[in-house]
């Protein structure tokens, strides 16, 4: 592996986990809304929430807490931007 392709798939990884986790905090409360994320801790449905306990429930409803939530959505993104830059970077083939 070149060191370029090394370089851009580490850039690919730092955006797409950057950006995941600066997206999911707008995101996760579309979704809550939506009433795909199911409910909250306490028994709620977290559609039926609004402002911060929206925001709250909706962020801590994949892995139990927001920390957790946010862990997961970065290295997915991570994973998402490194495997972007993984292919784009990849040898094309040539036509014969």
């Amino acid at each position: 592996m070149s060191w370029t392709k090394a370089l851009l798939i580490g850039a690919g990884t730092l955006a797409g986990g950057a950006l995941a986790v600066v997206a999911a905090p707008v995101v996760l409360p579309m979704l809550g809304a939506a009433g795909v994320l199911g409910a909250a801790g306490t028994g709620t449905a977290i559609g039926t929430l609004s402002g911060a306990a929206l925001a709250s429930a909706s962020g801590a409803a994949i892995t139990g807490t927001i920390a957790g939530t946010t862990a997961v959505i970065g290295a997915t993104g991570a994973a998402a931007g490194a495997a972007a830059a993984a292919a784009a970077t990849g040898k094309k083939k040539r036509k014969a």
